[in-house]
């Protein structure tokens, strides 16, 4: 690309004829005359000083033509050398960013700034409460984030907030210098590079640079450099070479720019030539992947004898979304692509890929990037300690070495048949369903809950088909669950040997199972319960037991609802078909028009008569709908025991009409404002005098009220209905 080219800037004044204006801007000591050079690179200006004038016409840049604006001044506001400018902390915090799969802990995080906010505006101590709830979200962070699936990895290494290379190091190095430029007239602001100080020993440090908001990842090209990125981190490794600065290089990158322009200018050749030249320098060198590690655009400054990874990075050559559109023809499949192509940190250590996993927090390296930063330095002065050991050959050889022996393998070398058994169950293995985490499952629970009471709400069927699918899943997690229990307390091999001999007592027909397998089942089943408290996994195997109890009492809870909804329109249907019958039908109409004749408003005040073929009907009505319970296999209360409760009530309402004429009375009234009056005045803790007051005036009312009840009218009622429910009583349990 060449370089960029400057208006013409024009001297008059009583200058010498053969003085140049380059003369008189190399003899400057601070600017052209005294004038600062920084004030050449605005838009138009005139200085007038000592009889000579300076103009200069320059030409304004479009927004949006970055990375490749045409022929843009590099004094010029928001020209291609405004990155320039020294890394700098951002004037305004990064806003919080939830990931999809976090969205449950959201919740509870809610909950605590809820129960905080109550707690200072009511001055009430909530500590318990926020001690519960804060230790609960720790429970439920350590569980999300020790369960990652490799898809949720992907989405932590392209987190918005995770932190860049520049703020990695600035943070590890003790000093440090940006270098700048490809010395072919362009310098690509998606790759950094600089000479920094770690311990007191220098290092060339060089890596992709994303941004931390929109305007800087725009100018930054969202970390995927051009070829002229390369050719400047070439032209570092150069530098380090031979001045003999060891290397470590940052990986960040989606992958290289691919656009129209990078490929006229070489960026296929610009990568080759990196992988080349790194196999050939005589100093360490060691690549960190701090983010995403995108195809050959990582791998320009990743051809290293150390590879190491953050433990939520990801490294591959192609992204999971392309993977899934190529193999099945939906970006949606990609949770699918990114298990199946080993990207993440630990899976790559596995392969020999990666040669370590540096630690992040719980949450990703943006929940706390200091503390990222020190294990950080940490991987880095523990590789480079190994390495500045090795003597040039050696440290080239350890470098070819590493990458000749990916995906290495020998043919005709017979397998041994254990270890072809072992192979195939590690296959099948891989088929078996995702362990789910605890915050997953009560994700779902939740969801399922909310599904009942719509369905409770809208008198819907309830969805019985997700309780079924969440049993399910419920057993097979407690199933694993207590698996790892058994392993963890040291009773695996005796679960195994009483398996086995389980299996052939129930497999041999003939003979019952012996006592002594009984014995053995029971004594193995009171230890594992004893054990089972020691195992490390006992509090999720507990809370996964509880839910699934739960989702059964709500499945058997939702059958017998069911049952007894069809239940209840099969009796509203035969009731109907009851009173629809003709002799009914003019029963109640003849009933019906008699208590309308009579005007009276209430059945309290209806004749005797006629009260008693109300009662009759009633009773008639009862029997046949006891006929029809029975034949759907129910068995009702007799309908005798309906007259009887009726009776039952207008012996209480009497009771009561007896009691409030006698509380009416003015002696008793003034007894229960005296014992109010003495409640009062005790509050809650009464001298002996006062209680003895108070429980005084308590018998007193208790006695004037029972005096009252006690009449030989209501008595002979009482016993009279009571005798007449004895009687109903015998009568249904001779019939049963």
């Amino acid at each position: 690309m060449a370089s960029p080219s400057h208006s013409p800037v024009t001297f008059t004044g009583n200058l010498a004829s053969r003085t140049s204006a380059s003369d008189h801007l190399l003899g400057a000591s601070n600017g052209i005359a005294n004038v600062p050079l920084k004030v050449l690179g605005r838009a138009r200006f005139g200085t007038r000083r000592r009889d000579f004038t300076i103009s200069a016409k320059v030409r304004k840049v479009k927004k949006h033509e970055y990375p490749w604006p045409d022929d843009a001044d590099p004094n010029v506001k928001r020209g291609v050398l405004t990155h320039l400018s020294h890394f700098k902390p951002l004037k305004e915090k990064q806003r919080p960013v939830t990931l999809d799969f976090e969205k449950p802990l959201m919740a509870l995080q809610k909950k605590i700034i809820n129960v905080q906010k109550m707690a200072n505006e009511t001055g009430l101590d909530f500590n318990d409460q926020i001690i519960s709830l804060e230790s609960k979200y720790q429970q439920a962070l350590k569980d999300l984030y020790t369960h990652l699936t490799p898809i949720q990895r992907v989405n932590i290494a392209r987190h918005p907030n995770r932190p860049t290379f520049l703020d990695h190091v600035i943070s590890i190095t003790e000093k440090f210098v940006e270098l700048h430029g490809d010395r072919s007239g362009y310098d690509d602001p998606a790759i950094v590079t600089g000479l920094g100080t770690i311990n007191g020993r220098s290092y060339m440090f060089m890596g992709h640079q994303k941004g931390r908001n929109t305007k800087e990842n725009i100018r930054r090209n969202f970390g995927m450099p051009t070829p002229h990125g390369y050719r400047k981190a070439l032209r570092m490794m150069y530098y380090a070479d031979h001045h003999g600065f060891p290397i470590i290089t940052f990986i960040d990158t989606p992958g290289a720019f691919a656009d129209l322009k990078s490929e006229e200018l070489g960026q296929g050749e610009a990568i080759a030539h990196n992988l080349r030249t790194m196999f050939g320098l005589k100093v360490p060198i060691v690549s960190i992947v701090i983010g995403e590690g995108g195809s050959g655009g990582a791998l320009a400054i990743g051809c290293a004898n150390k590879l190491l990874m953050l433990e939520n990075s990801v490294f591959y050559v192609a992204s999971p979304e392309a993977c899934a559109a190529i193999l099945w023809k939906s970006a949606k499949a990609s949770p699918k692509a990114a298990e199946k192509l080993k990207i993440t940190a630990g899976e790559l250590t596995k392969l020999q890929i990666a040669d370590g996993v540096i630690p992040e927090p719980l949450g990703g390296a943006h929940a706390d990037p200091y503390w990222t930063s020190q294990q950080i330095r940490t991987a880095i002065v523990d590789a480079m300690d190994e390495l500045v050991k090795m003597d040039t050959q050696e440290l080239l050889k350890h470098r070819m070495l590493k990458f000749r022996k990916l995906g290495g393998f020998q043919e005709g070398i017979s397998i041994d048949p254990a270890k072809k058994i072992s192979m195939k169950k590690k296959e099948e293995s891989i088929l078996q369903p995702r362990r789910t985490s605890n915050l997953e499952l009560e994700g779902a629970v939740e969801k399922l809950k909310q599904q009942i009471l719509e369905a409770k709400e809208s008198s819907t069927e309830p969805p019985v088909l997700g309780l079924n699918e969440m049993i399910q899943k419920l057993k097979l997690e407690v199933e694993h669950e207590y698996t790892e229990a058994v392993n963890a307390v040291g009773l695996k091999d005796r679960l195994i040997l009483l398996r086995e001999e389980f299996m052939k007592a129930r497999n041999s027909k003939d003979q019952p199972m012996s006592p002594s397998l009984n014995d053995k089942m029971e004594k193995f089943k009171d230890e594992l319960n004893r054990s089972l408290s020691a195992a490390p996994n006992y509090a999720s195997l507990n809370y996964k037991l509880h839910m699934l109890n739960e989702i059964s009492k709500a499945k058997i809870l939702s059958e017998k609802n069911n049952k007894m909804g069809s239940l209840r329109q099969a009796i509203n249907k035969r009731f109907r078909e009851i009173l629809d019958q003709t002799n009914m039908k003019e029963k109640i109409e003849s009933l019906t028009k008699e208590i309308e004749d009579s005007g009276v408003p209430s059945f309290a005040e209806l004749d005797q008569s006629l009260k008693e073929k109300i009662l009759q009907v009633k009773e008639e009505i009862e029997t046949d709908l006891s006929d029809v319970l029975e034949s759907l296999g129910l068995h009702p209360e007799p309908a005798s025991f309906s007259s009887l409760k009726l009776k039952t009530e207008e012996l209480n309402k009497e009771i009561n009409h007896v009691i409030e004429d006698v509380i009416s009375s003015s002696d008793l009234k003034n007894k229960i404002e005296l014992l109010k009056m003495e409640a009062e005045r005790a509050g809650k803790t009464p001298d002996p005098e006062t209680r003895s007051k108070i429980l005084a005036l308590e018998q007193q009312i208790k006695h004037s009220i029972a005096a009252a009840v006690d009449s030989s009218v209501l008595k002979g009622k009482y016993e009279e209905l009571k005798a007449q429910i004895s009687e109903a009583i015998d009568t249904s349990e001779v019939k049963s």
